[in-house]
This record gives C-alpha cells, sequence and structure tokens, in this order.
C-alpha cells in the first residue's frame, strides 16, 4: 500500500495557455487541458503595442474565469522588457511597459505577473541588480491592486541579472519593505538545473538553500520544465517532463513535497504539433505522482 498524500483545496497544475483572440479565451483553453490554473501573456510578448484592457474585455474574462472555475491565473511579461539595461532609452521604455503589464494584470484580477529581472548587457551585474530594483520598486509603487510580481530565476547565462539566489535576494533586499507582500519568486525547475543548482542529485541542499537565503514564504510558482541541456549549462531550453537532464525524480519529489502542495505549478513546456495533447501529457505526468505516490 503506498502512502496517502493530501490533497491540496485546489488543482494546482497548469499551463501557459494561447490567448489567441483575446485574454478572455485562455480561462477556455485551460479547462481544455482539465486544468483550473493558467499562466498567459496579456499582450504579443515580441511587441512593444501596449494594448487596453477594456471594461468590456474585464467582465467577459471575469465571466469565463468563473464559468471555467479557475482558482489561479497569472500573467508572464515582455521579453522585450529589461529593467536591469544600462542603456537609459531602453530602460526607460521596459519601466513603461513593465508598468502597463502590471496596470492590465490589477484590472482583470490576476493573481501574480513573472518577470526575467533582465540583462546588465554592460557586465556590471551589480549596478544591473540595482536598475531592475529600482524598476520592479516604481512599478509597484505606481501600480496598485491585487497582483504579486514574481522574480523569476533565470537559467543565468551571459550578462543575465538573476541566475543565483543571491542575485534574487540582492533584488529584494534593495526593494523598499513596505512593499515586498506584493513580491515574491517563480522557481523554473529547468533554469535551476541549468544555472547549477542541483535537484537530481542535491534536492535537499537546494531547498535548504533557497530557505536560508529567499525564505520559502516567497515561494509563489513553479515553472515546471524539463531541460534540453545537461545540468550547468546556463542554458534555457525546455524540455517535456520525464524526457530532458532533470529526469521525473525531482518532478516527483517536488509534487509530493508537502511544503509546495499550495503552490501553482505551470508547464512551459514544448506545444507543437499537438498544444493540447502534449500538455495533457504532461499535466498526467505531474498528476501520475499525486494520485501514486
Amino acid at each position: 500500500m503506498g502512502k496517502t498524500l493530501k490533497k491540496p483545496p485546489f488543482d494546482e497544475f497548469g499551463a501557459h495557455v494561447s490567448t489567441a483572440g483575446g485574454v478572455q479565451t485562455a480561462p477556455g483553453r485551460a479547462r481544455e487541458i482539465n486544468s483550473t490554473c493558467l499562466q498567459l501573456f496579456t499582450k504579443q510578448p515580441n511587441r512593444w503595442a501596449e494594448p487596453e484592457v477594456t471594461l468590456e474585455t474585464k467582465a467577459v474574462f471575469q465571466a469565463e474565469m468563473e464559468a471555467h472555475e479557475i482558482g489561479v491565473a497569472g500573467s508572464h511579461d515582455s521579453y522585450l522588457i529589461n529593467l536591469a539595461s544600462p542603456k537609459s532609452e531602453l530602460w526607460d521604455r521596459s519601466l513603461s511597459s513593465f508598468k502597463e503589464e502590471l496596470e492590465r494584470c490589477s484590472i482583470l484580477g490576476l493573481q501574480f505577473l513573472v518577470t526575467h529581472p533582465g540583462n546588465a548587457t554592460d557586465g556590471d551585474h551589480e549596478s544591473g541588480i540595482s536598475r531592475n530594483a529600482e524598476g520592479v520598486t516604481r512599478a509597484l509603487e505606481g501600480v496598485d491592486g491585487p497582483t504579486r510580481v514574481l522574480l523569476e530565476l533565470t537559467a543565468g547565462g551571459g550578462t543575465t541579472v538573476g541566475g543565483s539566489f543571491q542575485d534574487l535576494a540582492a533584488i529584494l533586499s534593495r526593494i523598499p519593505r513596505d512593499l515586498h507582500h506584493r513580491l515574491g519568486i517563480c522557481f523554473d525547475t529547468c533554469h535551476a538545473y541549468s544555472a547549477g543548482y542541483d535537484l537530481v542529485k542535491d534536492y535537499d541542499g537546494v531547498w535548504t538553500a533557497f530557505s536560508d537565503i529567499l525564505g520559502l514564504d516567497r515561494l509563489g510558482l513553479f515553472h515546471m520544465n524539463d531541460s534540453k541541456n545537461p545540468f550547468g549549462s546556463r542554458k534555457d531550453r525546455h524540455e517535456h517532463l520525464g524526457e530532458g537532464s532533470l529526469g521525473a525524480d525531482p518532478f516527483r519529489r517536488i509534487v509530493q513535497d508537502p511544503r509546495f502542495f499550495e503552490i501553482p505549478k505551470v508547464l512551459e513546456t514544448p506545444k507543437e504539433p499537438d498544444p493540447i495533447g502534449n500538455d495533457l501529457k504532461n499535466l498526467e505526468f505531474l498528476r501520475g505522482f499525486r494520485e501514486n505516490p
């Protein structure tokens, strides 16, 4: 007889879903993969254009959320945003875009907004950390609402900021304490493994370090991704769960770890050529660890 695992108060497994046709289409797409947890883009991620969320869009989106019983929904910001940039024109544009993104999230009532800390392209890592912290601070001070900004751990390649727990802690330390209730961390399993956090051979050590440096209460979201590249590669290439260099065991341990039962777990695994089928396959992989411990 296997051990019985406590069931979380909601189904915490979900995926990043398409918003083709508008953000209001996302809840229905989440239910197509039997999920009540989703991540989306509120705009095209490779364009600077900033769409407005109208009152009608807000009403339809929230009605769809209720109709499909979506419990957790959040956004990922634009790939163009770089709040660690040393170039003043790009930094200003990034801040404006990030504030617009946070505003859309707040209007829609999204619980989280994931953001990459950016790149210090001048090689001045510490200044990149400070620039990112200033940008996040100014955005949070300028936009009120329910949305929690989650700093995403990156794979740590090149001039990337945010490729270590220490980087993320340094960013947080530069943001005023009265804003910290609106901040958290997104832990991407592929990024972590590529950055040198050995979830395969030292799972417990990784989480001890996270707890010591950041605090487990900061953890707001998992991106559940296997990696096409080996440990410590500092490359960000996602693979289907159990088919990459992490293998099955780290995902089993995260799913069965009581500390993480109530943390949403969102797929960013490959979609094509069958987006629904691939998401269903990867979600079944995760749910199997809960159902058959």
